[in-house]
């Protein structure tokens, strides 16, 4: 028995011509679904919300006592580069799980619903969002209460530039999940994301590294999004370079999900 969500389901005028659900047949009811179902997942949630945490108390809290140039806290600055890489592991990952699907034969399952391609993806990157975001709250929120004390712009204006910049990485789980098999996925992702979030300078200042590995990092995926977070606590302004990084990251991952997608539902 195939069971749809009603307002994926195709309704009909009175000629009897089925016309398409509205916005393609995403639905709030699926994306509540889906989210709920990721939540269950305990080894998601260890990777999301726990070890960035661990990692704060572990790495940060020593740092205590300690001034940026500016006056503001060198915990502050540990905090959101966890921020980031917590919402990079749970929207990689949230997107990830296509690869999953696929190989339990969702995708042949969906073409046969009025269930647009597009609302599909829809739903998968507002999934990885909110789990983004729920990493970004979790950390911020142990930041605070280990003494993480910032000016509230800071807290504001770096939470959602790393939570919005994770987008990123929801087009990355994706672009993974169309083209890795179900098994293999965050088996090598996770190392994978833990050596771009060291070259991307998430967990040591870029400048402590030597200078060939500062201009490779430019290049990486985490570089921008990380700067980009940490700049209200800097006072660094608007840099364009990782306005760039971001951007054209997100546009490859993107388009390459995208084609990936098409590629992969063309043969069911």
């Amino acid at each position: 028995m195939t069971v749809t969500a009603p307002s994926a389901t195709a309704s009909s005028d009175r000629a009897g011509n089925r016309r398409p659900p509205a916005l393609g047949g995403f639905s709030t009811a699926v994306l509540g679904i889906e989210i709920r179902r990721v939540l269950r997942n305990r080894r998601t949630l260890v990777f999301i919300l726990i070890m960035p945490a661990v990692f704060f108390l572990l790495f940060g809290l020593p740092q205590r006592g300690q001034n940026l140039d500016n006056g503001l806290p060198v915990t502050g600055w540990i905090m959101i580069s966890l921020a980031v890489y917590a919402a990079m592991v749970a929207t990689t990952s949230a997107g990830a799980a296509v690869a999953t699907e696929r190989a339990l034969g969702w995708s042949r399952q969906l073409r046969l619903t009025p269930l647009r391609p597009a609302a599909y993806v829809a739903t998968k990157v507002a999934t990885a969002m909110v789990l983004g975001l729920l990493g970004v709250l979790v950390e911020f929120a142990v930041g605070a209460a280990s003494g993480v004390r910032l000016p509230t712009h800071v807290w504001v204006e770096s939470g959602l530039t790393a939570w919005i910049g994770s987008l990123v990485f929801a087009a990355l789980g994706l672009f993974v999940g169309y083209l890795a098999p179900a098994e293999n996925v965050m088996q090598f992702m996770g190392p994978i994301l833990a050596v771009l979030a060291m070259l991307g300078g998430l967990f040591v200042p870029l400048d402590v590294l030597p200078h060939a590995l500062q201009q490779i990092a430019k290049f990486t995926p985490v570089y921008g999004v990380g700067q980009l977070a940490r700049s209200p606590l800097t006072g660094a302004g608007l840099d364009w370079v990782a306005v760039g990084n971001v951007a054209a990251w997100t546009a490859f991952f993107g388009l390459g999900a995208a084609r990936l997608f098409r590629r992969d539902t063309s043969r069911v």
